[in-house]
């Protein structure tokens, strides 16, 4: 019809078009426009077939809409969150790997003001060490702490887990660490569930003598064999003591011991279960680009109501663990941690510029009027 070649369906009839430019004009106007304001992928497939047609034009569409930086930035992930569970070194008996933990905020208390709580629970028997302390203690005062109250009565230790603490991350726990011959493993930022038993531990401190739901056991008959008396068992005293032998109660230890181990090796393989079903398997290798999840970033500028969910990208650096990245982070976010679990970022879709130039293109900014030789109105007669 007049020279253009139109594609007809039941609603509509729309121009084929075959030069490129214009394709990008309207992918253009209709994503990327004001009036059109980063629609979904669908809502603007539903624009762009009113406008024009060509032969692939729907796979372009979905290209164009998937690698659009801003609609990257700016919508949360959808689906599957990434980072499949990974199994920690299992401890073989008990305090050989604790997780510690602080509570502050907690208003001063006792003859030296304590204003916090270490919070140090027993991998194993899932026992729990609650010692006073101060907010601002030293690198040093944690560990005369750890040493005095701790190491003095469960031995030296052999892995601690615990967040990235200023008070651990120094060189002096370092170089302590060392003359132990232990090791300190971080769990991620933003990340706690590696330090998960000591973050439980906190909030649960009046459950912290019932039976464990990894171990069904107490905490005291996997550390000691027996349970210590509560005021209620002194009401029991139609109940005849039993003492047993110093063989039997080895032999209980153990057995408790490894049925605590069993206990452990199935929670553990139920938790993953139920974790995997809800997560993905990462896709990202080193110096692959990706965007970081901003919800603890605080000093992005800008309003915060309005901040993007994530930002970028930034590349993976060559250390990177199996559910954590490394990444390169740029001047603004610099301050922060730059290794990151996999469960906040989430893979770059660059765009092709040379298939869409349109995008890369800085739009031109409208000069101010000049207004020098415009005179002000005094007054307006009839």
């Amino acid at each position: 019809m007049d020279g253009i070649i139109y594609h007809r369906t039941k609603r509509t009839c729309v121009m084929t078009v075959v030069d490129w430019s214009l394709i990008n004009l309207v992918l253009k106007e209709c994503h990327d426009s004001p009036f059109s304001g980063h629609l979904s992928e669908d809502r603007t497939r539903e624009k762009v077939k009113t406008s024009i047609w060509w032969q692939i034009w729907q796979k372009d569409v979905a290209e164009y809409c998937k690698t659009c930086e801003k609609c990257q930035k700016a919508n949360y992930s959808t689906g599957k969150r990434l980072g499949n569970m990974i199994k920690i070194q299992e401890p073989s008996r008990p305090w050989e790997i604790f997780h510690m933990d602080w509570v502050t905020g907690l208003p001063p208390g006792g003859d030296v003001g304590y204003n916090a709580c270490l919070v140090i629970v027993d991998r194993f028997s899932k026992t729990p060490i609650f010692l006073p302390c101060h907010k601002d203690d030293t690198a040093m005062d944690t560990a005369l702490l750890i040493w005095n109250r701790v190491v003095s009565w469960t031995g030296i230790f052999k892995n601690i887990i615990s967040d990235r603490d200023p008070k651990f991350t120094s060189a002096m726990w370092t170089n302590l660490h060392q003359l132990f011959g232990t090791k300190l493993s971080f769990s991620t930022a933003y990340h706690p569930q590696t330090d998960g038993l000591a973050e439980r531990m906190i909030q649960t401190l009046e459950d912290m003598t019932s039976i464990h739901s990894s171990t069904n056991q107490t905490p005291a008959i996997l550390e000691k064999g027996w349970n210590p008396k509560l005021p209620q068992d002194s009401l029991r005293k139609d109940l005849v003591e039993i003492h047993t032998t110093a063989a039997s109660f080895k032999g209980m230890l153990e057995r408790a011991r490894k049925h605590a181990v069993r206990c452990m090796e199935d929670s553990f393989g139920y938790s993953r279960y139920k974790w995997d079903k809800s997560h993905a398997t990462p896709d990202v290798k080193v110096r692959d680009l990706v965007l970081v999840s901003t919800t603890n970033f605080n000093n992005i500028k800008g309003c915060k109501k309005l901040k993007d969910s994530f930002a970028g990208p930034f590349v993976i650096k060559p250390l990177h663990r199996e559910n954590a990245v490394e990444v390169e982070l740029s001047e603004e976010p610099s301050n922060k941690n730059p290794t990151f679990p996999v469960s906040l970022i989430k893979p770059y879709k660059s765009s092709d510029a040379e298939k869409f130039p349109l995008r890369n293109k800085v739009p031109q900014v409208i000069p101010p009027i000049e207004t020098s030789g415009i005179k002000k109105i005094t007054k307006v007669l009839k």
